[in-house]
Protein backbone atom coordinates (compact mmCIF):
# COMPACT_ATOMS: atom_id res chain seq x y z
CA UNK A 1 0.00 0.00 0.00
CA UNK A 2 1.04 3.06 -0.83
CA UNK A 3 -1.81 5.43 0.43
CA UNK A 4 -1.93 4.90 4.07
CA UNK A 5 -4.05 7.96 5.83
CA UNK A 6 -3.18 6.45 9.20
CA UNK A 7 0.24 7.66 9.09
CA UNK A 8 -0.85 11.53 10.07
CA UNK A 9 -2.95 9.58 13.06
CA UNK A 10 0.01 8.36 14.52
CA UNK A 11 0.74 11.11 17.38
CA UNK A 12 -1.35 13.99 18.93
CA UNK A 13 1.28 16.77 17.53
CA UNK A 14 0.78 15.41 14.40
CA UNK A 15 -2.56 15.34 14.39
CA UNK A 16 -2.79 19.00 15.54
CA UNK A 17 -0.68 19.46 13.09
CA UNK A 18 -2.62 18.24 10.44
CA UNK A 19 -6.14 19.20 12.00
CA UNK A 20 -8.21 20.82 9.40
CA UNK A 21 -10.53 23.04 11.59
CA UNK A 22 -9.19 25.10 14.05
CA UNK A 23 -10.92 26.73 16.44
CA UNK A 24 -10.29 29.74 19.38
CA UNK A 25 -11.36 31.24 22.37
CA UNK A 26 -11.85 34.47 20.78
CA UNK A 27 -14.44 33.35 18.27
CA UNK A 28 -16.81 32.63 21.21
CA UNK A 29 -19.81 34.33 22.45
CA UNK A 30 -21.38 33.64 26.00
CA UNK A 31 -25.48 34.83 26.05
CA UNK A 32 -26.44 35.98 29.28
CA UNK A 33 -30.31 36.55 30.88
CA UNK A 34 -30.47 39.94 32.79
CA UNK A 35 -33.71 40.72 34.40
CA UNK A 36 -35.55 43.55 36.43
CA UNK A 37 -34.71 43.73 39.89
CA UNK A 38 -32.46 43.57 42.94
CA UNK A 39 -30.64 40.87 44.05
CA UNK A 40 -31.40 38.63 42.03
CA UNK A 41 -29.71 35.20 40.77
CA UNK A 42 -31.99 32.26 39.66
CA UNK A 43 -30.62 29.10 38.85
CA UNK A 44 -32.67 28.12 35.41
CA UNK A 45 -33.92 24.66 35.80
CA UNK A 46 -34.47 23.76 32.24
CA UNK A 47 -31.13 24.80 32.16
CA UNK A 48 -28.90 24.05 34.90
CA UNK A 49 -25.86 25.68 35.63
CA UNK A 50 -27.49 29.05 33.54
CA UNK A 51 -28.39 32.23 35.69
CA UNK A 52 -30.81 34.85 34.80
CA UNK A 53 -29.25 38.07 37.07
CA UNK A 54 -30.04 41.32 38.06
CA UNK A 55 -28.05 44.30 36.96
CA UNK A 56 -26.36 44.05 40.43
CA UNK A 57 -25.86 40.45 40.71
CA UNK A 58 -23.91 40.29 36.52
CA UNK A 59 -20.67 41.32 37.69
CA UNK A 60 -20.03 37.65 39.22
CA UNK A 61 -20.96 36.38 35.62
CA UNK A 62 -19.03 38.46 33.93
CA UNK A 63 -15.76 38.35 35.72
CA UNK A 64 -16.23 34.26 35.15
CA UNK A 65 -16.50 35.22 31.19
CA UNK A 66 -13.01 37.43 31.96
CA UNK A 67 -11.57 34.86 33.83
CA UNK A 68 -12.17 31.97 31.59
CA UNK A 69 -10.85 34.30 28.36
CA UNK A 70 -14.18 34.24 26.27
CA UNK A 71 -14.61 38.04 24.58
CA UNK A 72 -17.81 38.93 23.65
CA UNK A 73 -21.40 38.18 25.66
CA UNK A 74 -24.65 37.94 24.29
CA UNK A 75 -26.94 39.91 26.50
CA UNK A 76 -31.28 39.07 26.87
CA UNK A 77 -33.95 40.98 28.56
CA UNK A 78 -36.11 39.84 31.30
CA UNK A 79 -38.11 43.39 31.91
CA UNK A 80 -40.54 43.85 34.89
CA UNK A 81 -42.83 45.30 32.96
CA UNK A 82 -44.32 44.03 29.82
CA UNK A 83 -46.99 45.36 27.66
CA UNK A 84 -48.26 45.64 24.14
CA UNK A 85 -46.16 47.92 22.88
CA UNK A 86 -43.13 46.41 24.42
CA UNK A 87 -41.79 49.91 25.83
CA UNK A 88 -39.65 48.61 27.82
CA UNK A 89 -37.33 46.78 25.06
CA UNK A 90 -36.11 50.89 24.24
CA UNK A 91 -36.29 52.66 26.96
CA UNK A 92 -33.80 54.44 28.17
CA UNK A 93 -33.70 52.83 31.76
CA UNK A 94 -34.66 49.53 30.57
CA UNK A 95 -33.02 46.12 31.78
CA UNK A 96 -30.62 46.08 29.02
CA UNK A 97 -30.05 49.54 28.61
CA UNK A 98 -28.72 49.86 32.65
CA UNK A 99 -26.92 46.49 32.39
CA UNK A 100 -24.88 47.96 29.16
CA UNK A 101 -24.05 51.22 30.85
CA UNK A 102 -23.29 49.38 34.28
CA UNK A 103 -21.24 46.77 32.46
CA UNK A 104 -18.94 48.74 29.92
CA UNK A 105 -18.22 50.67 33.49
CA UNK A 106 -16.98 47.16 35.49
CA UNK A 107 -15.61 44.84 32.08
CA UNK A 108 -14.84 47.56 29.21
CA UNK A 109 -12.97 44.86 27.49
CA UNK A 110 -15.81 42.90 26.89
CA UNK A 111 -17.29 43.05 23.50
CA UNK A 112 -21.32 43.60 24.50
CA UNK A 113 -23.82 42.21 22.07
CA UNK A 114 -27.70 42.68 22.27
CA UNK A 115 -30.00 40.44 21.39
CA UNK A 116 -32.96 42.53 19.39
CA UNK A 117 -36.67 41.22 19.46
CA UNK A 118 -39.78 42.02 21.27
CA UNK A 119 -40.89 38.67 22.94
CA UNK A 120 -39.27 39.35 25.94
CA UNK A 121 -40.94 42.68 26.05
CA UNK A 122 -44.64 42.16 24.76
CA UNK A 123 -47.62 41.12 27.03
CA UNK A 124 -48.30 38.48 24.58
CA UNK A 125 -45.26 36.78 23.85
CA UNK A 126 -45.32 37.32 19.95
CA UNK A 127 -41.61 39.37 18.60
CA UNK A 128 -43.84 42.37 17.22
CA UNK A 129 -47.03 44.77 17.33
CA UNK A 130 -50.45 43.44 16.54
CA UNK A 131 -53.13 43.68 14.22
CA UNK A 132 -55.37 41.23 15.20
CA UNK A 133 -53.49 37.90 16.35
CA UNK A 134 -51.02 38.44 13.60
CA UNK A 135 -47.24 40.37 13.70
CA UNK A 136 -47.78 43.36 12.02
CA UNK A 137 -44.02 43.11 10.21
CA UNK A 138 -43.89 47.14 8.95
CA UNK A 139 -44.68 48.25 12.29
CA UNK A 140 -42.48 46.28 13.95
CA UNK A 141 -39.96 46.85 12.19
CA UNK A 142 -39.59 50.82 13.45
CA UNK A 143 -39.75 49.42 17.10
CA UNK A 144 -36.80 47.07 16.41
CA UNK A 145 -34.78 50.14 14.62
CA UNK A 146 -35.68 52.03 17.62
CA UNK A 147 -34.67 49.80 20.36
CA UNK A 148 -31.30 49.02 18.39
CA UNK A 149 -30.87 52.49 18.09
CA UNK A 150 -31.25 52.45 22.62
CA UNK A 151 -28.95 49.62 22.81
CA UNK A 152 -26.19 51.22 21.07
CA UNK A 153 -26.77 54.84 22.63
CA UNK A 154 -26.39 52.86 26.10
CA UNK A 155 -22.93 50.97 25.02
CA UNK A 156 -23.81 48.32 22.81
CA UNK A 157 -21.28 46.97 21.11
CA UNK A 158 -23.34 45.00 18.47
CA UNK A 159 -26.95 44.34 17.99
CA UNK A 160 -28.54 41.44 16.39
CA UNK A 161 -32.15 41.09 15.87
CA UNK A 162 -33.39 38.17 16.01
CA UNK A 163 -37.44 38.66 15.07
CA UNK A 164 -37.36 37.79 11.62
CA UNK A 165 -39.29 40.03 10.44
CA UNK A 166 -39.11 41.25 6.55
CA UNK A 167 -36.76 44.20 6.14
CA UNK A 168 -35.71 45.00 9.71
CA UNK A 169 -32.21 44.68 8.86
CA UNK A 170 -32.51 47.54 6.36
CA UNK A 171 -34.98 49.66 8.68
CA UNK A 172 -32.07 49.27 11.51
CA UNK A 173 -28.96 49.67 9.27
CA UNK A 174 -30.76 53.04 8.12
CA UNK A 175 -31.98 53.95 11.67
CA UNK A 176 -28.05 53.50 13.15
CA UNK A 177 -26.39 55.16 10.40
CA UNK A 178 -28.62 58.30 10.75
CA UNK A 179 -27.44 58.96 13.92
CA UNK A 180 -23.79 58.49 13.43
CA UNK A 181 -23.37 55.11 14.43
CA UNK A 182 -22.04 53.91 11.16
CA UNK A 183 -19.49 51.52 12.51
CA UNK A 184 -21.37 49.79 14.99
CA UNK A 185 -22.23 46.02 13.01
CA UNK A 186 -25.31 44.17 12.70
CA UNK A 187 -25.31 40.62 13.62
CA UNK A 188 -28.26 39.03 11.86
CA UNK A 189 -30.53 36.10 12.72
CA UNK A 190 -30.45 35.52 8.95
CA UNK A 191 -31.45 31.87 8.80
CA UNK A 192 -33.88 31.14 12.28
CA UNK A 193 -35.70 28.07 12.38
CA UNK A 194 -38.99 27.68 13.93
CA UNK A 195 -37.55 24.94 16.21
CA UNK A 196 -38.56 22.90 19.39
CA UNK A 197 -35.16 23.34 20.88
CA UNK A 198 -36.07 26.84 21.69
CA UNK A 199 -38.10 25.82 24.84
CA UNK A 200 -35.69 26.08 27.76
CA UNK A 201 -34.95 29.46 26.32
CA UNK A 202 -38.59 30.38 26.44
CA UNK A 203 -38.64 29.69 29.96
CA UNK A 204 -35.37 31.31 30.63
CA UNK A 205 -36.58 34.41 29.13
CA UNK A 206 -39.66 34.60 30.09
CA UNK A 207 -40.83 34.74 26.67
CA UNK A 208 -43.57 32.03 25.81
CA UNK A 209 -46.25 33.20 22.89
CA UNK A 210 -49.38 33.62 24.93
CA UNK A 211 -51.23 32.67 21.99
CA UNK A 212 -50.23 30.51 18.61
CA UNK A 213 -46.81 30.18 17.42
CA UNK A 214 -43.96 31.72 15.53
CA UNK A 215 -44.13 29.98 12.78
CA UNK A 216 -45.16 32.58 10.21
CA UNK A 217 -42.60 34.53 11.07
CA UNK A 218 -39.15 31.80 11.96
CA UNK A 219 -38.56 29.41 9.20
CA UNK A 220 -40.52 26.14 8.49
CA UNK A 221 -37.17 23.66 9.25
CA UNK A 222 -38.31 21.98 5.74
CA UNK A 223 -36.57 24.61 4.15
CA UNK A 224 -33.08 25.25 3.22
CA UNK A 225 -33.20 27.23 -0.07
CA UNK A 226 -35.36 29.96 1.44
CA UNK A 227 -32.94 30.19 4.47
CA UNK A 228 -30.29 30.95 1.41
CA UNK A 229 -32.87 33.68 0.08
CA UNK A 230 -32.99 35.40 3.89
CA UNK A 231 -29.26 35.65 4.01
CA UNK A 232 -28.88 37.24 0.06
CA UNK A 233 -31.17 39.34 1.56
CA UNK A 234 -29.76 40.06 4.52
CA UNK A 235 -26.35 40.82 3.11
CA UNK A 236 -27.86 43.46 0.67
CA UNK A 237 -29.41 45.31 3.49
CA UNK A 238 -26.32 46.08 5.13
CA UNK A 239 -25.92 43.00 7.59
CA UNK A 240 -22.07 42.39 9.03
CA UNK A 241 -22.56 38.66 10.30
CA UNK A 242 -25.47 36.42 9.88
CA UNK A 243 -26.27 33.78 11.88
CA UNK A 244 -28.17 30.00 11.47
CA UNK A 245 -29.88 28.99 14.52
CA UNK A 246 -30.15 26.16 16.16
CA UNK A 247 -26.50 25.28 15.63
CA UNK A 248 -26.42 20.79 15.36
CA UNK A 249 -29.11 20.09 13.49
CA UNK A 250 -29.09 22.63 10.85
CA UNK A 251 -25.37 21.89 10.09
CA UNK A 252 -25.90 21.52 6.45
CA UNK A 253 -27.38 25.07 6.10
CA UNK A 254 -24.09 26.51 7.93
CA UNK A 255 -22.35 25.01 5.08
CA UNK A 256 -24.79 26.35 2.85
CA UNK A 257 -24.29 29.78 4.12
CA UNK A 258 -20.96 29.57 4.17
CA UNK A 259 -20.72 28.86 0.09
CA UNK A 260 -23.05 31.61 -0.49
CA UNK A 261 -21.36 34.69 1.07
CA UNK A 262 -18.44 36.54 2.30
CA UNK A 263 -19.89 37.92 5.34
CA UNK A 264 -19.02 36.04 8.53
CA UNK A 265 -21.16 33.06 9.64
CA UNK A 266 -22.22 32.25 13.32
CA UNK A 267 -24.19 30.00 14.55
CA UNK A 268 -26.16 29.60 17.78
CA UNK A 269 -26.29 26.03 20.06
CA UNK A 270 -29.13 26.94 21.33
CA UNK A 271 -31.12 26.22 24.83
CA UNK A 272 -32.73 23.18 24.29
CA UNK A 273 -29.56 21.44 22.82
CA UNK A 274 -27.44 22.70 25.99
CA UNK A 275 -30.19 21.27 27.94
CA UNK A 276 -30.26 17.63 26.80
CA UNK A 277 -26.54 17.23 26.61
CA UNK A 278 -26.67 18.45 30.81
CA UNK A 279 -29.48 15.60 31.14
CA UNK A 280 -28.02 13.11 29.56
CA UNK A 281 -24.86 13.58 31.30
CA UNK A 282 -26.40 13.99 34.79
CA UNK A 283 -27.94 11.05 34.19
CA UNK A 284 -24.00 9.10 33.80
CA UNK A 285 -24.77 8.38 29.86
CA UNK A 286 -22.51 10.52 28.26
CA UNK A 287 -19.30 11.94 28.88
CA UNK A 288 -20.59 15.94 29.14
CA UNK A 289 -16.66 17.34 28.28
CA UNK A 290 -16.55 15.06 25.41
CA UNK A 291 -20.05 15.70 23.69
CA UNK A 292 -19.67 19.54 24.23
CA UNK A 293 -16.28 19.25 22.63
CA UNK A 294 -17.23 17.28 19.59
CA UNK A 295 -20.67 19.46 18.48
CA UNK A 296 -18.60 22.39 19.10
CA UNK A 297 -15.99 21.01 16.33
CA UNK A 298 -19.16 19.88 14.17
CA UNK A 299 -20.49 23.20 14.00
CA UNK A 300 -16.85 25.10 13.15
CA UNK A 301 -16.30 22.54 11.05
CA UNK A 302 -19.40 23.24 8.83
CA UNK A 303 -18.28 26.53 8.52
CA UNK A 304 -19.00 28.73 11.48
CA UNK A 305 -16.28 31.47 12.55
CA UNK A 306 -18.47 32.55 15.29
CA UNK A 307 -20.11 30.31 18.19
CA UNK A 308 -22.78 31.48 20.62
CA UNK A 309 -22.90 28.89 23.08
CA UNK A 310 -24.21 28.88 26.92
CA UNK A 311 -20.65 26.67 27.07
CA UNK A 312 -18.45 29.28 26.08
CA UNK A 313 -16.79 29.25 29.32
CA UNK A 314 -16.30 25.67 29.49
CA UNK A 315 -15.43 25.55 26.10
CA UNK A 316 -12.35 27.67 26.59
CA UNK A 317 -11.48 25.76 29.15
CA UNK A 318 -10.82 22.63 26.99
CA UNK A 319 -9.12 24.76 24.19
CA UNK A 320 -6.59 25.64 27.39
CA UNK A 321 -6.55 21.98 28.19
CA UNK A 322 -5.91 21.23 24.29
CA UNK A 323 -8.78 19.13 24.17
CA UNK A 324 -9.90 20.87 21.18
CA UNK A 325 -9.04 23.61 19.47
Amino acid sequence: MIKRPRRLRGSEGLRKMVRETRMDKSSLIYPMFIKDGTGVREELMSMPGQYRCSVDQMYHELQKVCDSGVGAVMLFGVPGHKDEAASQAYAEDGVIQRALKEAKKRFPDLYYITDVCLCEYTSHGHCGMLCGQDVDNDRTIKVLAKTALSHVQAGADMVAPSDMMDGRIAEIRRVLDANAYVNTPVMSYAVKYASGFYEPFRDAAESAPSFGDRKSYQMDYHNSREGIKEVILDEEEGADIVMVKPALSYLDMIARVKEVTNLPVAAYSVSGEYAMIKAAAEKGWIDEAKIVCETAAAVYRAGAQCYLTYYAKELAGYMDEGRIG
